[in-house]
């Protein structure tokens, strides 16, 4: 399981969403080998006073992701560098402007469709 939360601000990043979502999804699939179907996307977009960053631009863009543990350190490497990548390509962001941040929770911390989440039978692999 994988939730994705898209923290920037709102005049930069409301009608990108869905590139947005695009990006880091397709690093998932690609890199996490997750489920074409498997999105989870929250954008909690900030007005402009809401997100101190001066050291920062105004495309400033936060992307957390929460996940179950299992990935192996150099999973979680090429993510980030695949995600980094993809979004000077695809949302021309610089990576001064992008942080990325996993956080990672036994699979028994999670509830998902009426059973703790280390009794889920899932189609796709979490330890790559």
């Amino acid at each position: 399981m994988t939730q994705i939360k898209f923290y920037g601000r709102r005049d930069v990043w409301s009608g990108r969403r869905q590139e947005m979502s695009d990006t880091v999804h397709g690093c998932l699939t690609e890199v996490w080998r997750l489920p074409e179907d498997k999105r989870f996307h929250r954008f909690l977009l900030l007005d402009a006073e809401d997100l101190i960053c001066p050291q920062r631009s105004e495309r400033y863009l936060i992307v957390e992701i929460v996940c179950f543990q299992g990935r192996s350190d150099e999973a979680k490497r090429d993510l980030i560098r695949a995600l980094f990548a993809r979004a000077q390509e695809e949302l021309d962001l610089p990576a001064a402007d992008l942080e990325i941040v996993i956080i990672e929770s036994p699979q028994v911390n999670w509830g998902i469709r009426g059973v703790p989440g280390d009794e889920l039978a899932l189609t796709y692999p979490v330890t790559v």
